[in-house]
């Protein structure tokens, strides 16, 4: 919410900017200017990335695009996870005060919502009470006993309603020219773009801008109005007495109506009588304004067209990995009962037999189970469709170079294209529990997983991060753990104290479902008697891979 008011306010300030550039124009222009920058509160930019991330590349990108790329989505949940952790306000405090702030929000939409229908009954009972009048116009004219200035009603059948005795009040000239004004709101559509900035002020109205912004939007409505009366020979001395004697002898119509004494009536005044003739843009403000419709509309899909990650690997500095030397990927035969089981990362050669196609994608792009999105044969553990992948590279490379390699060969075998979205998810958070933590402290070695002589595993010299980290890989979690304990650490802990459940592969996806919306209270409870560490639900932003395509056969190799 704070990015996109920041958004819309510098929206705002470049529509000024633009509204000084045409200054001398009509004042049409800068009346649909500053609807725009109305119009921009409800409509969030991240709405336009959205859609334009919906794009994806089929060819390898070019190199600009590759330096634009997105790093990966680990790193980028890593850096949102601290910056959860370091906040300055605890879970519980944070809750509060979204509460508070929304229910003062809540009422200051019931407050704006009960004027404006104030508003609109004070003019539905003066159009109520009104009889018609025939003054030949192309709408209805109804004439009205509540003493209120000639103005416009309503969006899809517009009336004008007029005072009881105007016709007293003004010379016939005078009439023409009202009621010349009145249809000039009538064609530009000025009740319904109206309405549109009286949802943003109901909704936005704790902004200051947007009762700036509805200032100017009267402001150059009225004076468009007034130019083109003028356009059609009105006399203007005839036409400002007009408007002085409607203000002299009736109120001012309700904001929901278009009137015709809206504005800074001195100025408007002086305008008209000095009878300022407004140039039509010319081409160099017409492509100023095209410019900038298109920066502020193809700017951000652009942008989410240009954050799609193709499903062609890359690396961090934006050149592809050395691929294998040689590769096999074939179905795996024999059922799944034995699980996924990665037999050797070793210095020259990769051996993963009867794994699932989801278990490939977490690996060569570092991410968790719950950060890849797609269809059920590729992300369900119990999935039947399993492979066997052997590869080998001809000279020893790292393990997490190895695993990037996987990349190309997943996009070349399996045809996989897939984009990056951001997705409020479930997620858990850690925190001290009651009576602090008992957890055993490190020494100052490197952090390191031992196994032990009784099949365990003993986690030395963890981080609390990295203890949140490897809960976030748990299949029997499920979702994301994020820390915010604030300790410190390092600390060391046995694996099997802490006894959590195991998900089978051959779980459904029903079941896994189940699983993570209501976690094994064992998990809950273990945490906070084994380590003195409290597990709170929330929810979080998490970057996540979303598969386009992929096939279920792989090529031949």
């Amino acid at each position: 919410m704070i990015s996109h008011l920041l958004q819309s306010t510098l929206f705002a300030a470049a529509a000024w900017l633009l509204t000084l550039a045409t200054g001398k124009n009509r004042a049409s222009v800068r009346y649909w200017v500053w609807l725009a920058a109305s119009a921009k509160f409800l409509v969030p930019f991240s709405v336009l990335v959205s859609a334009g991330s919906r794009f994806s590349w089929r060819t390898s990108p070019a190199p600009l695009i590759e330096a634009l790329a997105q790093p990966d989505v680990s790193l980028v949940t890593t850096e949102l996870s601290r910056s959860l952790v370091h906040s300055d306000l605890g879970l519980a405090s944070a809750s509060h005060l979204a509460s508070i702030l929304f229910a003062i929000w809540l009422c200051g939409v019931l407050v704006g919502l009960i004027c404006w229908i104030r508003m609109w009954r004070h003019v539905r009972v003066a159009h109520l009470a009104a009889r018609p009048l025939d003054l030949a116009l192309p709408i209805p004219v109804l004439c009205s006993p509540t003493p209120v200035e000639p103005g416009v009603f309503g969006i899809l059948r517009p009336v004008l309603l007029m005072p009881d005795g105007i016709c007293d009040q003004l010379t016939p000239a005078q009439l023409e020219a009202v009621v010349t004004h009145e249809l000039c709101h009538v064609r530009r559509r000025d009740n319904l773009t109206g309405a549109v900035h009286m949802l943003v002020e109901t909704l936005f109205w704790f902004h200051p801008l947007v009762w700036w912004i509805r200032a100017r939007l009267i402001e150059e409505r009225e004076r468009a109005c007034d130019e083109e009366v003028l356009m059609r020979s009105v006399d203007p001395e005839v036409y400002a007495e007009g408007i002085l004697t409607v203000c002299k002898f009736y109120l001012t119509a309700p904001a929901c109506a278009s009137g015709v004494t809206g504005a800074n009536l001195k100025k408007r005044i002086e305008a008209i009588m000095a009878k300022q003739v407004a140039r039509n843009l010319g081409l160099g403000s017409r492509m100023l304004l095209v410019a900038s419709a298109a920066v502020a509309l193809g700017g951000p899909a652009v942008i989410g067209v240009l954050s799609v990650q193709p499903g062609r690997s890359q690396t961090q500095a934006g050149l592809a990995p050395p691929a294998f030397e040689a590769a096999s990927v074939k179905l795996h035969e024999g059922g799944i009962s034995r699980g996924d089981r990665v037999q050797a990362i070793e210095p020259a050669r990769l051996t993963w037999f009867n794994t699932n196609l989801g278990r490939l994608i977490e690996m060569a792009y570092g991410v968790k189970r719950y950060q890849v999105s797609g269809s059920d044969w590729i992300v369900n553990l119990g999935s039947t469709d399993r492979y066997d992948v052997m590869a080998t590279t001809g000279k020893p490379v790292p393990a997490d170079e190895m695993k990037r390699m996987l990349r190309p060969l997943l996009a070349e075998r399996f045809h996989l294209t897939f984009h990056r979205e951001t997705r409020e998810l479930p997620v858990f958070a850690l925190s001290v529990a009651k009576g602090g933590p008992r957890l055993r402290p490190g020494d100052d070695g490197a952090p390191s997983l031992i196994r032990d002589s009784d099949g365990g595993w003993f986690h030395k010299n963890w981080s609390m991060a990295m203890l949140a980290d490897w809960l976030s890989g748990l299949p029997s979690v499920g979702r994301p753990v994020i820390d915010r304990t604030g300790l410190q650490g390092p600390y060391s802990f046995h694996e099997n104290l802490l006894n959590f459940p195991r998900a089978g592969t051959e779980e459904t996806k029903a079941e896994i479902a189940a699983r993570i919306d209501t976690p094994d209270d064992s998990f809950l409870s273990t945490l906070q008697s084994e380590l003195g560490v409290k597990v709170q639900t929330q929810k979080a932003q998490i970057e996540i891979l979303v598969i386009d395509h992929a096939e279920k056969v792989p090529t031949e190799n």
